[in-house]
């Protein structure tokens, strides 16, 4: 959504420390909002408003949790500080704002009850030489920016 919003602004694509179109935080999260929504449909038998309630509250937690936590690591390890919440009225801190924790929330369930269906469809219809390709290409993107770092001390 990010990226998106920056290629429609003409700004920087990217938001993260990669060169590539990608940003690890996004797809840590991704791959939790997938895992636990599986846990939970499979744990809980629930009503939908219930359920969506349910995952809308644990998602908003977990992912607000990422947040900081990424937030904290970037700025240690790269001295970097990608984002800054001061700014906003309900904001702990310099990592976190309910404001924003509410779209990742919002997000999720758009990622569970929208995306996912969809995507479930059309996965298993890639190639693996893609899969493959774009695993090597962010593999490289990650060492040319651990390269970058060590030479730059």
């Amino acid at each position: 959504m990010e990226s998106v919003l920056s290629f429609i602004k003409k700004k920087k694509i990217g938001s993260g420390i990669l060169y590539g179109p990608w940003t690890p935080i996004y797809g840590l999260g991704s791959v939790l909002i997938l895992l636990i929504s599986k846990f939970i449909f499979r744990l809980l038998h629930l009503t939908k408003w219930l359920e969506i309630a349910i995952m809308l509250v644990i998602m908003m937690i977990i992912l607000t949790i990422i947040e900081y936590l990424g937030g904290i690591l970037i700025e240690k390890f790269f001295h970097i500080t990608f984002w800054d919440y001061r700014k906003f009225k309900f904001n702990i801190g310099k990592y976190i704002a309910l404001e924003v924790s509410i779209v990742w929330g919002l997000g999720s369930l758009l990622v569970i009850y929208v995306i996912q269906p969809i995507l479930n469809k059309f996965i298993y219809l890639i190639p693996n030489s893609i899969t493959y390709l774009l695993i090597i290409l962010m593999i490289i993107d990650f060492a040319v920016i651990i390269i970058k770092k060590k030479t730059h001390k």
